[in-house]
């Protein structure tokens, strides 16, 4: 894409801001950004551009090892190494390889203080953990060494958002598509135009993320799944699916792809073939939003017991993560909150977590747990925070509605379901045939 393209997508994101001043099975939309930074041109380029399949990354990591073999004090192939960590936990699942990467990052940085690769991959290290506040310093610092770099303002832009920091998100967004316009940068404004609101301009923005392309196959696909859960967040499921399939098309067995077709599958009704798409992406990436999935579709099919398997493994899975310096608290309040387990921690960790990460998302996830306790005037307070920017997302139209119910506000509640609705029919496995149940309801005054 040349620069010309870029003036209109951004000027579109700057003009909503002035006047405005979670959805899928098992995760939540925010999750969808966070994972963009394995493009990172701050890193040594011939080398990281191995990291293009599973089996290449287990190259790259043998390489830098033997390379620090040979020379114990290169800075660069620690960072490399580091770099081929992350990849490797994207693979699998396994969050230790953050505690590796972080150890590697810090001792290029004891070799030398303003090693800008070093610098810049503990930010997306600390992104990766949930360490907003962590990862702007980061960011900062590595825009410091290197105020050309456009993967700089990615990784600022990201920590700004999770700490609802949204004006100067999206300056730092456009700072860095104008500097590089690109798979990473495109995806960052898909992302700020989907929190405000503008559906239509985020796919618009996704898809040309999909038509730059990323270094390797699996950078695209992600981005053409991401094309696909915009899809589905309107309804648009043939559109939805049609995305996915390409993705698994291109990236044969890719866990993301699976997903997105056993959400649809799931949405469908269809649970054997959810269950099967799911336990072949659980098999191959256990990642809590993807084990909780499955639960979700075992309890909707009929199967608690294997449904109490999987959420039996979220916890364990909660333990590795938080052994390795991951924040979950936001995740598994929310958890918590729609399974109705331990709420009153669910609750405390809510509120710590909003605390730490003042965003949209996470005022959302506040607002349902205090009204799975039973806080419901506080609940709504919260849930104003959470819609601030008008954002169009069918699982926080339906809290909202649910709050506005309990406080005996009929009218609200009714718009608030309607619009979760007509957004997303099936929006969630959980809570969309009671939306319609309770709809139905208020409109004939019951």
């Amino acid at each position: 894409m040349n620069r010309s393209n870029q003036v209109p997508l951004l000027n579109r994101i700057l003009i909503v801001l002035p006047v405005i001043a979670l959805g899928l099975v098992g995760g939540t939309f925010a999750a969808r950004y966070l994972e963009l930074d394995s493009q990172n041109d701050s890193y040594d380029v011939e080398s990281a551009a191995q990291v293009t399949t599973r089996n290449r990354t287990d190259d790259m990591i043998a390489a830098q090892q033997a390379r620090l073999k040979r020379n114990p004090n290169d800075g660069q192939a620690y960072t490399n190494l580091a770099v081929a960590f992350l990849q490797k936990m994207r693979e699998t699942g396994d969050p230790s390889y953050y505690t590796k990467a972080d150890g590697l990052l810090h001792r290029a940085l004891e070799l030398n203080p303003n090693d800008f690769s070093a610098i810049s991959a503990l930010g997306s290290l600390a992104l990766a953990r949930h360490q907003f506040r962590e990862a702007l310093d980061w960011g900062e610092r590595a825009r410091a060494l290197n105020p050309a770099n456009a993967h700089n303002y990615g990784v600022i832009g990201d920590a700004q958002m999770e700490l609802g920091l949204y004006a100067e998100a999206v300056q730092s967004f456009q700072t860095m598509v104008n500097r590089r316009p690109d798979l990473s940068s495109y995806a960052r404004i898909s992302y700020a135009r989907e929190l405000h609101g503008d559906l239509e301009g985020a796919i618009q923005a996704m898809r040309q993320a999909v038509e730059a392309g990323g270094p390797n196959a699996e950078n695209t696909n992600w981005t053409r799944v991401q094309l696909g859960h915009l899809y589905f967040e309107q309804g648009q499921y043939a559109a939805a699916e049609k995305e996915y399939q390409a993705a698994l098309n291109d990236f044969p067995d890719y866990p993301y792809a699976l997903a997105g077709l056993g959400t649809l599958a799931a949405a469908r009704r269809d649970y054997a073939t959810a269950i099967s798409y799911y336990t072949r992406v659980v098999n191959t990436l256990p990642l809590p939003q993807f084990v909780i999935a499955l639960g979700d579709i075992y309890a909707s099919a009929g199967q608690p017991d294997q449904a109490a398997q999987q959420y039996a493994l979220v916890q364990v899975e909660e333990k590795l993560y938080a052994a390795n310096g991951v924040d979950q608290d936001a995740e598994m309040a929310l958890f918590n909150a729609d399974h109705h387990r331990d709420l009153p921690e669910a609750l405390q960790r809510a509120r710590a977590a909003y605390a730490r990460r003042p965003s949209i998302t996470v005022a959302d996830t506040l607002a349902w747990t205090l009204y799975q306790t039973g806080n419901y005037d506080e609940a709504q307070q919260m849930m104003m925070q959470a819609l601030r920017l008008g954002t169009r997302n069918a699982l926080m139209h339906y809290h909202a509605g649910m709050i506005a119910y309990q406080l005996g506000q009929r009218e609200p509640a009714i718009t608030f379901l309607d619009q979760a609705l007509r957004l997303n029919p099936r929006f969630s496995l959980l809570y969309a045939d009671h939306a319609q149940k309770l709809l139905s309801e208020l409109r004939q005054g019951q």
